[in-house]
């Protein structure tokens, strides 16, 4: 029996077994996803082959990346038809063609800026695009609390950020993504919230009431957001704290909320979701650090499902 999540003009078919890999292959964990487009899904992975791609039905098409990626985070389809990826273990973000030729690098391969320094870059983890300039926004990330804005020449224009809960502060950022209006949103992770800025990174609103929101993406007049389960002791056996996609509207009213609420292995229920996108007809792709957030910590450690696709329904 398929397996529906939510409800209304919001509901989906779990496909489990979409990604139809070669024999002998695994992804290890799907820490994002892309679409370009022509709806051809690129899982960027943290496995064998870094870069995967698929056509909308499933049927592998390449792989690409290997001995380049020291540790893939974040993948992004350009407006120019080329992958933007960022490795938060070499500090780069690589500018790919569809076949995986490197165009550019920006940042020095596995030489950081110092930690907490502002400086680009130190474990950086996504890029977006201002959609009237086409200048580029990299979160940068784990070991800093910025956003750089860069031209599309790989040019820093200027930077923004600092550490803290307050407005315009950034407790890990995490992702980033932009609307049609140029707004920038950054998933400002361990302060559980979605913050928004403008194009000269000013502060506008924030966003709340979510659990450690992770993926980002926007299309149209919809965010899809992926959402973490905690990974405290103290209230990681606590239900309906992270372990979902939510749908919101741009002014952040949540439309829909898909997964149980707890996090798990059936098909209903998420671990981990790190990565998100949606093609041409509203289908979600989802990628997970189910790795990282389970399978290693089993004994003994076993690959966890990571990737899947929500196939939209109404």
């Amino acid at each position: 029996m398929a397996t529906m999540l939510g409800s209304g003009k919001f509901t989906y078919e779990v496909v489990v077994d979409w990604a139809r890999l070669p024999e002998g292959w695994s992804f290890l964990e799907v820490p994002d996803v892309a679409v370009d487009s022509q709806d051809r899904v690129y899982a960027f992975t943290r496995g064998e082959h870094p870069m995967i791609v698929f056509d909308r039905e499933g049927n592998f098409l390449a792989s690409w990346g290997e001995g380049v990626f020291k540790r893939p985070h974040g993948v992004t389809s350009g407006p120019d038809g080329n992958l933007y990826c960022a490795d938060d273990g070499d500090h780069t973000i690589r500018k790919c063609t569809p076949e995986g030729e490197v165009l550019m690098t920006i940042g020095t391969p596995g030489h950081p800026a110092p930690y907490q320094s502002g400086r680009p870059f130190n474990r950086p983890t996504k890029v977006a695009f201002d959609p009237k300039s086409g200048d580029m926004y990299i979160s940068d990330g784990y070991g800093n609390a910025r956003v750089h804005k860069y031209s599309p020449d790989g040019k820093l224009l200027f930077s923004w950020g600092s550490y803290g809960t307050d407005p315009g502060e950034f407790n890990l950022v995490h992702s980033v993504c932009t609307d049609r209006e140029g707004r920038v949103y950054i998933a400002d992770r361990e302060s559980h919230r979605v913050q928004i800025f403008d194009s000269r990174g000013k502060y506008l609103t924030q966003w709340n009431n979510m659990h450690r929101p992770c993926g980002l993406h926007i299309d149209g007049e919809l965010c899809y957001i992926g959402q973490l389960p905690s990974q405290l002791a103290v209230n990681q056996d606590y239900p309906n704290l992270g372990s979902c996609i939510s749908i919101h509207d741009l002014k952040g009213n949540r439309l829909a909320r898909l997964g149980d609420i707890r996090p798990g292995e059936k098909p209903s229920q998420f671990i981990a979701p790190h990565g998100i996108t949606v093609d041409s007809r509203g289908d979600i792709y989802v990628g997970e650090v189910s790795w990282t957030a389970k399978g290693r910590t089993l004994d003994p450690p076993r690959e966890v499902r990571s990737f899947r696709k929500l196939v939209k329904k109404a």
